[in-house]
């Protein structure tokens, strides 16, 4: 059991913590410290190689904490910052504490530095460092890394890595280093840390913000010594991970506003941007794109501050999540201190308008659509809109999805047609109007599917113009982390497959009943297309049998890829759970009516009942498993008991899959045993039959994850882009493979040092070969962008200007179209609708009335009395005027129709077109999905009307029963 004295030390380094990831040179102290593995050490050092000391201490912090103890760790700890060079550092652990104002000064100081590094980092800096190793500044050691520095990346890198040195030095430094610059006759770099009035007014703006938080950090740490004072704690003490300390400390002991510090690449790419011109950032997924962006959002807003000119930067994202994580990770910690920053979502709670947060704040972070609706509102003349001339830097995350169609693609078509506006403009000696710059943001642009390298560059050089970049800039090949440790693990097919034989011989039964001949095996991808394109066929052709049958024949094919991804339980489960449900559609809730069944669902009923047992008893049978899975097992047994803290994501296909992994690992005894703690993570969309996650959901289970409580992530393609998750170590695919992007964008999931990504077959998905594929266009693509690259500028801005023409031209032939597609002069009473299942007539258009430009109903008394309403317990609150309250179903067949609303306190039926044969002018729409697939305008629903209707209907009541 651990003693009082070590629970304490862990507390002050969990207080301690922020202060000493600073100061604590890693490879002076690692050598040092004996009880870590050398394993670990490695781990560490490649941290620190990686992505710098900051980081690469936080790892030692952990392993020196790290349970059980070693007798003699703390003082073992103190030792080695003593003896590496890190005193301040070990000042600290001992509790020999600056006064608040020196501590205070020190912190100005590093501040300073950090904010002149780009002047400073032209220093003589082979005379400088001799100079600072002769004045105690660096060791021995540090002198001979920057002159490695130096040699290898050249003088300003060799300074850099000076200047980190010699901001970890115990206070009294910064005289020392200034006497250094006097004494190499840097004058113009010494009076600019000494003399300049601007600088000694930053100087003297930091000064009163680093008292503040140094005071409230060390009030906390002199609390902390005078609880220790009754104890016997030797003159040492030491760090413990962040959960030691609840948050509120660790948020006194955190500097309020975080120092920005690229890397040499970050630098480099960010340097056309810190210009003005428009790029495109495209780096590997963990090396720092947000990281640069904030940069130069930074960079941009000071320029333009000092310029006096008008200053706004929005950041869109393609996913929810994108959007809290962005501003808490990254904009929010670097920049709050001088600019306002803000985040708008669906899930925001904001009560004002778009438009005033644009207005009152300088960042703002948010999703394309919302950014897309404002600047349609100012285009069609209303108050509430936002213009592009409004913005001053538009940042684009995963910019590769600006391609036709994309919300991203209609907000950058704007601003294509507005730049070639204003030349004509300049032309006529007019005032152009101002347009934003713009900045792009990928791991992969992808080839688009191309398979000759002329198309690959087609489709790059098309996203560089949909984004008027000037330049896509990448980090040198030679740059890149190693790749990761790649692993295909083949299976093989089950000698004997009886739950999947029983599932074949049930879906041939059914392809008899219906005269249904399939074209490709049974439970494929091909087969599941082929099914629901005869679904379609046969609800346009009012064949119910047909119709019927191949809505059963997925359920099945979707049980063979369960039995095939999981187990069979899951598989018997879900189909079991299936007919249950379909049942229920067939039990009306007043005993008085009866919901028809015709002869095609009582074969299809009976054809289950028949085989239920069989199917249940097969499925308990363990010797009948797929061996996709049990090397699935292998491989996430292997993974946690070859890693000290293993943390992964398994990929997998559809949302249900994804459930049934989850629930077969936690019923799982050897997984439990090892320490793997899952969870899933799926769509919000409701698309599916499954429930999808909310947003909220889905951030509390990423938290989770990125803090250690969840260890083992198993989600669907919605965490492949974007997702910040360093500490994950492993990547497993599932039985899934999409395209190039997905591929590099699911092995950057994979950030920790030494993490691995690994493929497992899994039976009809082809995995092996389409990740062939798959690298074959990832080779392509980085080989396009190096030509690309290579292009003489004018040669590559020609091309940018004839593919932005090109189009802007298709947008107007498109837009030509959509116009005559979406003038809906068709009246109301020309559209009928007629239940999908049973083929009723339902109603007209004229029935339907639209809520919100968005929901569909129908109020009237006459639907009132086509449908039976029944409760969905799976259904989620809306935050609006209108909540769904169950669902309604028709009282004929039980298909479902729609959900109940409850809007401002009336119930309105809304209803679903993809439940619904719809009828234009005697022509059968087959493939109806969405509401605006139906060329027709319905009328505004009449709140007061219909309120005042109802309560003159109640009256009417009333007086008939008095």
């Amino acid at each position: 059991m651990e003693s009082e004295t070590d629970e304490m030390r862990e507390c002050l380094i969990g207080c301690l913590r922020p202060r000493l990831k600073e100061l604590i040179v890693v490879d002076r102290v690692l050598d040092l410290i004996d009880f870590i593995e050398n394993e670990q050490k490695e781990r560490i050092r490649q941290k620190a190689r990686n992505d710098g000391d900051i980081s690469a201490a936080d790892y030692l912090i952990n392993a020196v904490v790290q349970k059980p103890h070693t007798p003699g760790w703390f003082t073992a700890f103190v030792d080695a910052l003593n003896n590496g060079g890190c005193n301040f550092a070990a000042d600290y652990m001992q509790l020999n504490l600056p006064t608040p104002e020196a501590e205070a000064e020190n912190e100005n100081c590093v501040r300073l530095i950090h904010l002149l590094i780009p002047s400073l980092a032209d220093m003589a800096t082979e005379t400088v460092c001799a100079h600072c190793f002769s004045e105690r500044l660096l060791t021995e050691d540090e002198r001979d890394r920057i002159t490695a520095e130096i040699v290898n990346r050249g003088r300003r890198s060799g300074a850099r890595e000076l200047l980190r040195r010699i901001i970890k030095c115990p206070p009294g430094w910064y005289s020392t280093f200034l006497q250094v610059l006097k004494d190499t006759e840097h004058h113009v770099l010494y009076n600019e840390l000494t003399g300049n009035e601007g600088i000694q007014t930053k100087f003297s703006l930091l000064k009163t913000t680093a008292n503040t938080v140094t005071t409230n950090f060390l009030t906390l740490v002199y609390v902390l010594s005078d609880l220790y004072a009754g104890n016997e704690l030797p003159s040492n003490s030491e760090p413990s991970q962040p959960g030691g300390m609840d948050g509120s400390a660790l948020e006194v002991a955190r500097s309020p506003e975080k120092e920005i510090t690229l890397r040499d690449y970050q630098m480099e790419v960010a340097g056309p941007a810190l210009e003005g011109k428009n790029i495109i950032v495209c780096l590997p997924t963990g090396s720092g794109k947000t990281r640069v962006a904030v940069y130069i959002t930074k960079e941009h807003l000071d320029r333009r501050k000092a310029e006096g000119k008008p200053r706004k930067v929005i950041v869109l994202v393609n996913k929810v999540p994108l959007v809290e994580q962005h501003y808490s990770a990254e904009f929010l910690p670097f920049l709050k201190n001088k600019y306002k920053v803000e985040r708008v979502s669906g899930d925001s709670q904001l009560k004002i308008s778009f438009t005033e947060i644009v207005k009152k704040n300088d960042i703002i972070i948010c999703t394309a659509q919302i950014l897309e609706n404002y600047l349609e509102r100012a285009n069609s003349g209303e108050d509430e809109g936002v213009n592009l001339s409004d913005l001053t830097l538009i940042i684009i995350d995963e910019c590769h999805h600006t391609q036709k169609g994309g919300v991203y693609n209609h907000i950058m078509m704007r601003y294509l047609k507005q730049k070639h506006k204003n030349k004509r403009l300049v032309k006529e000696q007019k005032e152009p109007v101002p347009l934003p710059q713009i900045l792009g943001l990928t791991a992969s642009p992808g080839v688009g599917g191309a398979t000759k390298m002329e198309k690959a560059e087609e489709h790059i050089l098309r996203i560089c113009a949909n984004l008027d970049a000037s330049r896509i800039m990448t980090r040198r090949q030679e740059e890149f982390k190693k790749e990761q440790r790649k692993i295909v693990v083949s299976v093989e097919d089950r000698r004997e497959d009886p739950f999947g034989d029983v599932i074949k011989k049930i879906m041939t039964a059914i392809h008899n009943h219906a005269e249904l001949t399939p074209t490709c095996d049974l439970g494929s991808q091909n087969y599941e297309q082929w099914v629901v394109q005869k679904e379609r066929q046969a609800a346009k052709d009012e064949n119910q049998k047909v119709r019927v049958c191949a809505e059963h024949l997925r359920q099945y094919s979707e049980s063979l890829n369960l039995c095939n991804t999981i187990r069979m339980q899951d598989a018997f489960s879900f189909l079991n759970k299936y007919y249950e449900e379909e049942m229920k559609k067939k039990t009306a809730p007043e005993e008085e009516h009866k919901i028809q069944i015709t002869d095609t669902e009582r074969f299809l009923f009976n054809l289950f009942k028949d085989n239920k047992k069989e199917l249940e008893t097969l499925a308990k049978n363990p010797e009948y498993e797929n061996d996709s899975l049990s090397k699935l097992r292998t491989k996430i047994l292997h993974e946690f008991s070859s890693r000290d803290e293993a943390r992964g994501i398994v990929f997998i296909k559809t949302r249900r899959s994804a459930i049934a992994l989850n629930q077969w690992i936690q019923e799982n005894s050897k997984f439990a045993d090892i320490g793997v703690k899952s969870a899933y993570v799926i769509g919000g969309g409701d698309q599916s039959v499954v429930k999808p996650m909310t947003s909220a959901e889905q951030k509390d289970v990423l938290k989770k994850f990125g803090n250690g409580q969840v260890n083992l992530l198993i989600a669907t393609t919605v965490a492949e882009e974007g997702l910040d998750i360093p500490a994950c170590n492993f990547v497993i695919r599932y039985g899934l493979v999409t395209n190039e992007i997905a591929m590099i964008q699911a092995q950057g999931r994979g950030r920790a040092e030494d993490s691995s990504y690994t493929l497992v077959e899994v039976k009809n998905s082809g995995v092996a070969e389409k990740e062939c594929v798959n690298e074959y266009r990832k080779n392509m693509m980085n080989k396009a962008i190096q030509k690309i690259k290579s292009l003489n500028q004018a040669a590559y801005e020609k091309r940018i200007t004839e593919f932005q023409i090109q189009a802007i031209m298709e947008e107007k032939v498109r837009m030509t179209k959509k116009k005559q597609k979406d003038i809906k002069n068709e009246s109301p009473s020309n559209v009928k609708f007629s239940c999908r299942s049973c083929s009723e007539p339902i109603c007209t258009g004229d029935d339907i009335q639209i809520i919100e430009n968005m929901h569909r109903v129908n109020v009237t008394p006459q639907f009132r009395k086509l449908y039976i309403q029944r409760e969905n317990t799976t259904l989620q609150e809306r935050l609006l005027d209108y909540e769904t309250n169950g669902f309604i179903a028709c009282k004929n067949c039980g298909q479902r129709w729609g959900s109940m609303m409850m809007y401002k306190g009336i119930e309105c039926p809304c209803l679903d077109v993809k439940n619904f044969v719809v009828n234009l002018n005697g022509k059968k729409i087959s493939k109806c999905t969405k509401w605006n697939e139906v060329p027709i305008k319905f009328s505004a629903f009449d709140y007061a009307e219909h309120a005042i209707n109802m309560t003159m209907s109640d009256n009417s009541d009333d007086d008939e029963t008095m």
